[in-house]
């Protein structure tokens, strides 16, 4: 036994695994595998997807490769529970198997019908779906908007009935509306709509009508996308979903301004029937025209019986009439009174201003003047004598009062080179240039030396200026008197008549 033992095949380990691998694969090959999604957390930066498939006993990791990826009609999502299809494989590098996923299908409409209500209730929390953001649809729109299929019979019973209705233009933005990409698709022609600008070559859509033919839940599955619902939710221009039948709800529809029961049903949604309108125009018309009339005979009669409590017009005009005749008479009366008064007072005044009583009057006026002259020459002589003796005894005054006079009698007035008047003695000094006004003019002179006595009246005049400084702190001197005056003014003239 030990020998047999000996002799078995030896492998390396990469043989066994490459081994494994292959026995694995021919065993199984492809398989459907029913499992709950677990540990999904969205494609890798690499685009493959890692997660796992599990049930109440067991787990099965599985990847999905980047190109297999993007083909899902749906994709991975946590806790779905689905059915895998794929084939079974091994990974030497781990010494583990996992499936290579193709296809993945939810496991029946359970499952979709949870994913629905999670995601529901998800964008519900945020306020997508609030009654209070929803938007009115306009009464008569100039363009509608259509999302759908450009081939199905959706797209014609929109356009039949608004060609019924109303016609007007309409728009369509041709997406797929079943598969894979159908709700990337949708959302970006909602999108592409709302973008539209105001007034360019292309219309913009007053309304959108988001429309699909019935189908099951798996079909319309595009219209439960999310993003779908958040571009519904940012579209600035109203939105009215007719997906599926009347009994078939999706997330569109709870997004949606409204929401109709079917193409057709969103097609009348938003346009109103112009045969109605007109009829209802022309009822409006004629019931206005008819209340129109009956206000104007309503109003004539009003007018009829008010002139009926109306006086007539002699009534209205016999007491103004009696007024202008009286007022009438008395005008021609008084104006043969006024003639004749204005008459008397002419003739009065054509007396009063006859040439003998004109010049009679003037030979009192002169009368007067003569008067008035006699008796105003003698004031006004005697004003004048007056003045003139005031006159002379004033110059007599200043005469009298003159330093000339003095000057005369031997006496000079004595200033220095600033022409300031010098009183005393002590204010010359030796060189001084001094002024001499004398009789006759002005002579000038240079003092030889100090008069007597004006050294003693320096000395203390400086004692005097010393004396102020006390306590370290220096007075300024009083000013010295001065009888010093203007060239022009006497001096000391009182003293020369005492």
């Amino acid at each position: 036994m030990a020998a047999a033992k000996s002799n078995a095949e030896e492998f390396t380990v990469s043989d066994l695994s490459s081994a494994l691998k292959r026995v694995v694969e021919d065993r199984f090959g492809y398989i459907r595998v029913r499992g709950e999604i677990t540990g999904y957390r969205g494609p890798h930066s690499s685009g493959h997807a890692y997660f796992g498939l599990k049930d109440e006993r067991a787990r099965l990791d599985a990847v999905v490769w980047r190109k297999a990826f993007q083909q899902l009609a749906f994709k991975p999502e946590e806790g779905l529970e689905v059915i895998a299809t794929g084939k079974l494989t091994t990974y030497p590098g781990s010494s583990k198997y996992q499936i290579v996923i193709d296809r993945i299908e939810p496991a029946g409409e359970g499952a979709l019908m949870a994913l629905v209500e999670a995601r529901r209730k998800a964008l519900a929390a945020e306020g997508l779906f609030d009654e209070n953001r929803k938007k009115a649809l306009p009464f008569l729109p100039k363009t509608v908007g259509v999302v759908t299929s450009p081939t199905g019979a959706v797209i014609r019973d929109i356009c039949h009935r608004i060609a019924d209705r109303f016609p007007l233009h309409v728009l369509v933005w041709p997406v797929r509306v079943q598969g894979e990409t159908s709700g990337d698709e949708v959302a970006r022609a909602i999108a592409g709509f709302d973008a539209l600008p105001a007034g360019g070559d292309l219309p913009r859509p007053d309304v959108l009508i988001v429309a699909r033919g019935g189908g099951s839940l798996e079909d319309l599955w595009g219209f439960n996308d999310e993003a779908v619902v958040r571009a519904v939710a940012a579209c600035s221009i109203p939105v009215i979903s007719a997906v599926g039948h009347e009994t078939d709800w999706t997330l569109i529809d709870h997004v949606a301004d409204r929401r109709a029961p079917t193409p057709t049903g969103a097609a009348e949604m938003a346009v109103p029937v112009r045969a109605e309108l007109q009829a209802a125009v022309a009822t409006f018309g004629a019931r206005l025209g008819s209340a129109h009339r009956r206000l104007l005979d309503r109003r004539s009669q009003d007018l009829r019986s008010l002139a009926r409590a109306l006086p007539s017009v002699d009534a209205l005009l016999a007491i103004p009439r009696r007024r202008h005749d009286e007022a009438a008479g008395r005008l021609a009366r008084a104006l043969v009174s006024g003639i004749a008064l204005r008459r008397n007072r002419l003739t009065h005044l054509t007396e009063r201003l006859s040439p003998t009583v004109l010049d009679r009057q003037l030979r009192s006026e002169r009368q007067r003047l003569t008067v008035a002259d006699k008796r105003l020459d003698p004031a006004i002589r005697r004003i004048l004598e007056r003045r003139r003796e005031r006159l002379v005894s004033t110059a007599r005054l200043i005469e009298v009062l003159s330093h000339q006079n003095v000057l005369a009698r031997g006496y000079a007035v004595v200033r220095d080179s600033e022409r300031n008047v010098l009183t005393r003695a002590g204010d010359i000094s030796a060189g001084m240039a001094l002024h001499l006004e004398m009789d006759g003019g002005t002579v000038l002179a240079t003092a030889s030396e100090a008069a007597p006595g004006a050294k003693a009246e320096r000395r203390r005049a400086g004692s005097a200026k010393t004396a102020t400084s006390t306590g370290g702190k220096t007075r300024k001197a009083a000013a010295k008197p001065t009888n010093e005056r203007s060239p022009a003014t006497p001096v000391n003239q009182k003293d020369l008549f005492d």
